[in-house]
């Protein structure tokens, strides 16, 4: 049965026992502080603050407002950073075991609790990024190489369906698939419906099945 995920973000905070005066004291000070901040960020995006002022952000890692400034010039450049590191640490989340393994029933279920998951836990940074995007290049390429490998995940984990249709069949299928699973998508869910994990999961496993059973 589907149930909501359990993974929480928590914010890294300095550690004020690390005094140490050295250059490779500091260094590693300003390292920890660094990620107190991108943590932070996350945690705000998370809560749907999707542009957190430097005050915001150094009340919830106990910093102050000039040192977030100071390893971050601009909120856009935090936002940037924030998104890539949070892909970094949820990437197992995205993952799927035995993937194109198994029954289809479990095969759907398997998918579409994987990409609720991430999306309970990414969604606030992802549309943190997805506004940042039309502003900065860089941002805008890395969440394209994640829809890249999401579609390729589609297309692996379903082969067996998709790669027995003809060419225009599968490509509107996989594209289907695609377009219902997008946080955005996602989003009009358990955002703006206000459904439930289990309803959500309930609703994308039926269409799944309308989609790749023939």
């Amino acid at each position: 049965m589907a149930q909501s995920s359990d993974v929480k973000i928590r914010t890294r905070r300095p550690n004020p026992a690390d005094l140490g005066g050295g250059p490779d004291g500091r260094s590693a000070r300003r390292d920890r502080n660094r990620l107190a901040v991108i943590d932070a960020a996350v945690e705000l995006f998370s809560e749907g603050n999707l542009r957190p002022t430097p005050t915001e952000v150094a009340l919830r890692c106990g910093l102050s407002p000039k040192s977030v400034s100071r390893y971050f010039e601009d909120i856009d450049s935090l936002i940037a950073a924030a998104a890539a590191r949070h892909m970094e640490m949820v990437f197992s989340l995205f993952q799927i075991h035995a993937i194109g393994e198994g029954a289809l029933e479990r095969r759907i279920d398997d998918f579409v609790q994987v990409r609720l998951k991430a999306h309970e836990v990414m969604g606030g940074t992802a549309r943190a990024a997805d506004f940042l995007a039309f502003k900065q290049p860089s941002v805008r390429k890395h969440l394209d190489e994640a829809q890249r490998l999401a579609r390729k995940q589609i297309e692996l984990h379903f082969a067996t369906e998709l790669d027995r249709l003809p060419s225009a069949r599968r490509e509107s299928r996989t594209a289907a698939i695609d377009s219902l699973l997008q946080f955005d998508s996602l989003d009009y869910f358990r955002q703006r419906r206000v459904f439930s994990f289990a309803v959500t999961h309930a609703i994308l496993v039926e269409a799944l099945t309308l989609l790749l059973v023939d």
